[in-house]
Protein backbone atom coordinates (compact mmCIF):
# COMPACT_ATOMS: atom_id res chain seq x y z
CA UNK A 1 0.00 0.00 0.00
CA UNK A 2 1.01 3.55 -0.55
CA UNK A 3 0.10 4.16 2.85
CA UNK A 4 -0.90 2.49 5.97
CA UNK A 5 -4.42 2.39 5.09
CA UNK A 6 -6.73 1.04 2.14
CA UNK A 7 -9.51 3.73 1.59
CA UNK A 8 -9.45 3.93 -2.45
CA UNK A 9 -8.02 1.42 -4.85
CA UNK A 10 -5.48 4.07 -5.27
CA UNK A 11 -4.34 3.48 -2.15
CA UNK A 12 -2.56 0.61 -3.67
CA UNK A 13 1.29 0.35 -5.64
CA UNK A 14 0.08 0.10 -9.30
CA UNK A 15 2.77 -2.77 -9.63
CA UNK A 16 1.03 -4.65 -6.62
CA UNK A 17 -1.98 -4.78 -7.96
CA UNK A 18 -1.69 -8.15 -9.61
CA UNK A 19 0.45 -9.26 -6.84
CA UNK A 20 -2.80 -8.54 -4.38
CA UNK A 21 -4.91 -10.67 -6.70
CA UNK A 22 -2.19 -13.25 -6.96
CA UNK A 23 -1.88 -13.53 -3.23
CA UNK A 24 -5.75 -13.93 -2.60
CA UNK A 25 -5.74 -16.76 -5.08
CA UNK A 26 -2.71 -18.36 -3.08
CA UNK A 27 -4.96 -18.02 -0.13
CA UNK A 28 -8.31 -19.60 -1.37
CA UNK A 29 -6.39 -22.24 -3.19
CA UNK A 30 -3.93 -23.06 -0.35
CA UNK A 31 -3.17 -22.11 3.60
CA UNK A 32 -4.07 -18.69 5.36
CA UNK A 33 -0.85 -17.13 6.67
CA UNK A 34 -1.64 -16.32 10.59
CA UNK A 35 -0.70 -12.85 10.39
CA UNK A 36 -3.12 -11.55 12.83
CA UNK A 37 -2.22 -14.04 15.66
CA UNK A 38 -2.70 -12.01 18.94
CA UNK A 39 -4.37 -9.13 17.12
CA UNK A 40 -8.27 -7.90 17.21
CA UNK A 41 -9.91 -5.70 14.67
CA UNK A 42 -12.85 -3.31 15.63
CA UNK A 43 -15.54 -3.63 12.89
CA UNK A 44 -17.25 -0.46 12.48
CA UNK A 45 -20.48 -0.49 10.56
CA UNK A 46 -22.69 2.85 10.06
CA UNK A 47 -24.48 0.50 7.68
CA UNK A 48 -25.88 -3.20 7.59
CA UNK A 49 -24.52 -5.95 5.41
CA UNK A 50 -24.38 -9.62 4.50
CA UNK A 51 -21.41 -10.54 2.31
CA UNK A 52 -18.93 -7.67 4.33
CA UNK A 53 -19.63 -8.27 7.86
CA UNK A 54 -19.23 -12.23 7.64
CA UNK A 55 -16.53 -12.47 4.95
CA UNK A 56 -13.89 -9.75 6.98
CA UNK A 57 -15.12 -11.72 10.25
CA UNK A 58 -14.38 -14.98 8.95
CA UNK A 59 -10.87 -13.69 7.13
CA UNK A 60 -9.66 -12.21 10.47
CA UNK A 61 -10.45 -15.45 12.00
CA UNK A 62 -9.18 -17.45 9.40
CA UNK A 63 -5.90 -15.25 9.95
CA UNK A 64 -5.61 -16.14 13.83
CA UNK A 65 -7.18 -12.52 14.67
CA UNK A 66 -10.39 -11.94 16.91
CA UNK A 67 -12.99 -8.97 16.00
CA UNK A 68 -15.00 -6.61 17.63
CA UNK A 69 -18.57 -5.64 15.99
CA UNK A 70 -19.48 -2.05 16.73
CA UNK A 71 -22.70 -1.13 15.42
CA UNK A 72 -24.33 2.61 14.32
CA UNK A 73 -26.06 2.55 17.57
CA UNK A 74 -22.75 1.68 19.99
CA UNK A 75 -20.66 4.00 18.05
CA UNK A 76 -22.25 6.80 16.56
CA UNK A 77 -19.57 8.78 14.66
CA UNK A 78 -19.67 12.02 14.72
CA UNK A 79 -23.08 11.97 17.13
CA UNK A 80 -22.56 10.75 20.27
CA UNK A 81 -18.78 11.56 20.26
CA UNK A 82 -16.58 13.14 17.37
CA UNK A 83 -14.75 10.80 14.78
CA UNK A 84 -11.11 12.70 15.99
CA UNK A 85 -12.39 10.78 19.72
CA UNK A 86 -13.33 7.50 18.63
CA UNK A 87 -10.17 6.68 16.12
CA UNK A 88 -7.95 7.84 19.40
CA UNK A 89 -10.05 5.64 21.67
CA UNK A 90 -9.30 2.80 19.53
CA UNK A 91 -5.65 3.61 18.65
CA UNK A 92 -4.97 2.24 21.75
CA UNK A 93 -7.08 -0.95 22.28
CA UNK A 94 -6.91 -2.41 18.49
CA UNK A 95 -4.79 -3.40 15.82
CA UNK A 96 -6.51 -2.39 12.76
CA UNK A 97 -10.21 -0.66 12.30
CA UNK A 98 -12.53 -1.89 9.74
CA UNK A 99 -15.29 0.76 8.66
CA UNK A 100 -18.25 0.41 6.69
CA UNK A 101 -19.67 4.44 6.79
CA UNK A 102 -21.78 6.59 4.91
CA UNK A 103 -19.60 9.25 4.73
CA UNK A 104 -15.90 9.03 2.94
CA UNK A 105 -15.09 11.48 5.01
CA UNK A 106 -15.37 9.34 8.49
CA UNK A 107 -12.30 7.25 7.05
CA UNK A 108 -10.57 9.72 6.38
CA UNK A 109 -10.67 11.14 9.87
CA UNK A 110 -10.09 7.95 11.37
CA UNK A 111 -7.32 7.54 9.19
CA UNK A 112 -5.80 11.00 10.46
CA UNK A 113 -6.17 10.12 14.16
CA UNK A 114 -4.62 6.92 14.35
CA UNK A 115 -1.32 5.15 13.70
CA UNK A 116 -3.21 1.62 12.82
CA UNK A 117 -4.40 0.77 9.37
CA UNK A 118 -7.93 1.67 8.28
CA UNK A 119 -10.06 -0.42 6.19
CA UNK A 120 -12.59 0.78 3.85
CA UNK A 121 -15.36 -1.92 3.92
CA UNK A 122 -17.64 0.58 1.61
CA UNK A 123 -17.95 4.25 1.98
CA UNK A 124 -20.50 6.91 -0.20
CA UNK A 125 -17.58 7.19 -2.62
CA UNK A 126 -15.68 4.04 -2.74
CA UNK A 127 -16.21 -0.26 -2.15
CA UNK A 128 -12.37 -1.18 -2.79
CA UNK A 129 -12.65 -4.74 -1.46
CA UNK A 130 -15.17 -4.98 -3.54
CA UNK A 131 -13.19 -4.64 -6.42
CA UNK A 132 -10.99 -6.71 -5.80
CA UNK A 133 -13.11 -9.60 -5.40
CA UNK A 134 -14.49 -8.98 -8.74
CA UNK A 135 -10.62 -8.35 -10.12
CA UNK A 136 -10.30 -11.97 -8.53
CA UNK A 137 -13.30 -13.56 -9.51
CA UNK A 138 -12.68 -12.57 -13.87
CA UNK A 139 -8.66 -13.77 -12.99
CA UNK A 140 -10.06 -16.72 -12.03
CA UNK A 141 -12.86 -17.53 -14.65
CA UNK A 142 -10.18 -15.85 -17.68
CA UNK A 143 -6.83 -16.67 -16.39
CA UNK A 144 -6.06 -12.82 -16.93
CA UNK A 145 -7.16 -9.68 -16.38
CA UNK A 146 -4.71 -7.90 -18.89
CA UNK A 147 -6.84 -7.01 -22.39
CA UNK A 148 -10.27 -8.03 -20.68
CA UNK A 149 -13.40 -5.85 -21.90
CA UNK A 150 -15.87 -4.76 -18.55
CA UNK A 151 -19.00 -3.72 -19.32
CA UNK A 152 -21.05 -1.89 -16.10
CA UNK A 153 -24.82 -0.87 -16.94
CA UNK A 154 -26.42 1.34 -14.51
CA UNK A 155 -25.41 3.74 -11.63
CA UNK A 156 -22.33 5.38 -11.93
CA UNK A 157 -22.45 4.80 -8.14
CA UNK A 158 -19.27 4.09 -5.67
CA UNK A 159 -19.20 -0.13 -7.09
CA UNK A 160 -18.87 1.13 -10.40
CA UNK A 161 -16.05 3.78 -9.71
CA UNK A 162 -14.17 1.68 -7.51
CA UNK A 163 -14.24 -1.09 -10.37
CA UNK A 164 -13.33 1.47 -12.99
CA UNK A 165 -10.03 2.97 -11.03
CA UNK A 166 -9.49 -1.52 -10.45
CA UNK A 167 -9.87 -2.08 -14.52
CA UNK A 168 -7.57 0.79 -15.23
CA UNK A 169 -4.96 -0.41 -13.10
CA UNK A 170 -5.07 -3.64 -14.08
CA UNK A 171 -4.91 -3.24 -17.84
CA UNK A 172 -8.65 -3.97 -18.44
CA UNK A 173 -11.10 -1.75 -20.30
CA UNK A 174 -14.14 -0.16 -18.92
CA UNK A 175 -17.06 0.98 -20.14
CA UNK A 176 -19.87 1.75 -18.25
CA UNK A 177 -23.83 2.51 -19.83
CA UNK A 178 -25.92 5.29 -17.41
CA UNK A 179 -28.45 7.77 -17.97
CA UNK A 180 -26.16 11.14 -18.32
CA UNK A 181 -27.35 12.37 -14.98
CA UNK A 182 -26.12 9.29 -13.24
CA UNK A 183 -22.60 9.47 -15.11
CA UNK A 184 -19.60 8.57 -12.46
CA UNK A 185 -18.43 11.44 -10.54
CA UNK A 186 -15.86 13.40 -13.09
CA UNK A 187 -12.94 13.27 -9.88
CA UNK A 188 -13.12 9.42 -10.30
CA UNK A 189 -13.80 9.57 -14.34
CA UNK A 190 -10.72 12.00 -14.53
CA UNK A 191 -8.66 9.62 -12.29
CA UNK A 192 -9.45 6.54 -13.97
CA UNK A 193 -9.39 7.81 -17.41
CA UNK A 194 -5.34 9.24 -16.77
CA UNK A 195 -4.59 5.74 -15.27
CA UNK A 196 -6.18 3.90 -17.96
CA UNK A 197 -4.21 6.31 -20.60
CA UNK A 198 -0.68 5.22 -18.47
CA UNK A 199 -1.47 1.74 -19.08
CA UNK A 200 -2.96 1.63 -22.78
CA UNK A 201 -6.87 0.91 -21.70
CA UNK A 202 -9.69 2.58 -22.24
CA UNK A 203 -12.80 4.17 -20.44
CA UNK A 204 -15.86 4.63 -22.37
CA UNK A 205 -19.36 6.19 -21.11
CA UNK A 206 -22.67 6.10 -23.54
CA UNK A 207 -25.79 6.36 -22.91
CA UNK A 208 -26.75 3.61 -25.19
CA UNK A 209 -26.20 0.19 -23.55
CA UNK A 210 -25.65 -1.81 -26.59
CA UNK A 211 -22.50 0.74 -26.77
CA UNK A 212 -20.82 -0.61 -24.16
CA UNK A 213 -22.19 -4.34 -23.76
CA UNK A 214 -21.08 -4.94 -27.46
CA UNK A 215 -18.28 -7.98 -27.45
CA UNK A 216 -17.95 -7.55 -23.74
CA UNK A 217 -16.21 -9.82 -21.50
CA UNK A 218 -17.77 -9.22 -18.63
CA UNK A 219 -21.17 -7.35 -17.78
CA UNK A 220 -21.54 -6.18 -14.85
CA UNK A 221 -24.77 -4.38 -13.24
CA UNK A 222 -25.80 -3.03 -9.27
CA UNK A 223 -28.79 -2.27 -7.83
CA UNK A 224 -30.90 1.53 -9.16
CA UNK A 225 -31.68 2.11 -5.17
CA UNK A 226 -28.52 2.57 -3.31
CA UNK A 227 -28.54 2.52 1.02
CA UNK A 228 -28.96 6.00 1.18
CA UNK A 229 -31.21 7.09 -2.37
CA UNK A 230 -34.37 5.87 -0.77
CA UNK A 231 -36.07 9.08 -1.17
CA UNK A 232 -34.97 9.21 -5.03
CA UNK A 233 -36.54 5.68 -5.30
CA UNK A 234 -39.53 5.84 -7.90
CA UNK A 235 -37.43 8.57 -10.08
CA UNK A 236 -34.51 6.07 -10.63
CA UNK A 237 -36.54 3.30 -11.08
CA UNK A 238 -38.44 5.13 -14.06
CA UNK A 239 -34.88 6.79 -15.08
CA UNK A 240 -33.20 2.94 -15.32
CA UNK A 241 -36.20 1.24 -17.10
CA UNK A 242 -34.27 0.64 -19.79
CA UNK A 243 -31.29 -0.39 -17.94
CA UNK A 244 -32.14 -3.98 -17.25
CA UNK A 245 -29.52 -6.18 -17.68
CA UNK A 246 -31.35 -9.56 -19.06
CA UNK A 247 -30.74 -12.37 -21.36
CA UNK A 248 -31.19 -10.29 -24.63
CA UNK A 249 -28.78 -7.56 -22.98
CA UNK A 250 -26.37 -10.43 -22.30
CA UNK A 251 -26.38 -11.70 -25.62
CA UNK A 252 -25.17 -8.66 -27.03
CA UNK A 253 -21.24 -9.53 -24.98
CA UNK A 254 -19.05 -12.39 -25.95
CA UNK A 255 -20.69 -16.32 -25.85
CA UNK A 256 -18.23 -17.25 -22.77
CA UNK A 257 -18.91 -13.61 -20.80
CA UNK A 258 -19.14 -13.27 -17.42
CA UNK A 259 -22.41 -12.09 -15.32
CA UNK A 260 -21.45 -10.39 -12.32
CA UNK A 261 -23.37 -8.35 -10.01
CA UNK A 262 -21.97 -7.26 -6.13
CA UNK A 263 -25.08 -8.48 -4.50
CA UNK A 264 -28.04 -7.69 -2.77
CA UNK A 265 -29.66 -8.40 -6.06
CA UNK A 266 -33.18 -6.56 -7.19
CA UNK A 267 -34.74 -9.27 -9.43
CA UNK A 268 -37.25 -7.63 -11.67
CA UNK A 269 -35.79 -4.31 -11.65
CA UNK A 270 -31.55 -4.34 -12.91
CA UNK A 271 -32.10 -7.99 -13.39
CA UNK A 272 -34.50 -10.31 -14.76
CA UNK A 273 -35.74 -13.32 -12.63
CA UNK A 274 -33.10 -15.32 -13.53
CA UNK A 275 -30.02 -13.35 -14.03
CA UNK A 276 -28.35 -14.41 -10.97
CA UNK A 277 -28.91 -18.31 -12.05
CA UNK A 278 -27.83 -17.44 -15.85
CA UNK A 279 -25.26 -20.51 -17.22
CA UNK A 280 -22.72 -17.14 -17.32
CA UNK A 281 -23.66 -15.71 -13.91
CA UNK A 282 -20.84 -16.08 -11.38
CA UNK A 283 -22.26 -14.09 -8.87
CA UNK A 284 -21.76 -16.25 -5.81
CA UNK A 285 -18.25 -16.90 -6.59
CA UNK A 286 -18.01 -13.07 -7.11
CA UNK A 287 -19.63 -13.16 -2.97
CA UNK A 288 -17.40 -15.43 -1.99
CA UNK A 289 -13.92 -13.52 -3.36
CA UNK A 290 -14.30 -10.82 -1.28
CA UNK A 291 -12.91 -13.26 1.79
CA UNK A 292 -9.92 -13.97 0.32
CA UNK A 293 -9.60 -10.70 -1.36
CA UNK A 294 -9.89 -8.69 1.73
CA UNK A 295 -7.47 -11.11 3.48
CA UNK A 296 -5.23 -9.87 1.12
CA UNK A 297 -5.36 -6.50 1.47
CA UNK A 298 -4.75 -7.64 5.30
CA UNK A 299 -1.79 -9.36 4.24
CA UNK A 300 -0.31 -6.65 2.35
CA UNK A 301 -0.69 -4.29 5.19
CA UNK A 302 0.66 -6.48 7.94
CA UNK A 303 3.52 -8.69 5.85
CA UNK A 304 6.07 -6.31 5.78
CA UNK A 305 7.94 -8.83 2.97
CA UNK A 306 4.77 -8.67 0.71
Amino acid sequence: MKSKDFLTIKDIIPREFIKLIQSAKDMKDHQTPQLLTGKTAALIFEKPSLRTRVSFEVGIKQMGGTSIFLSNNEIGLGIREPVSDVAMVLDRLVDVIIARVYSHQSLIELSNHTSIPVINALSDIAHPCQALGDCLTIFEQKGQLQGLSVAFIGDGNNIAGSLALACAYSGMNFGIASPEKYQLKPDIWKEAQEIAKENNTTMKWSSNVQDIVSNADIVYTDVWVSMGDEEEKEERLSTFSSYQVNEKVLSLAKNDCLFMHDMPAHRGEEISINMLDHPNSVVYQQAENRLHAQKSVIRNIFESSF
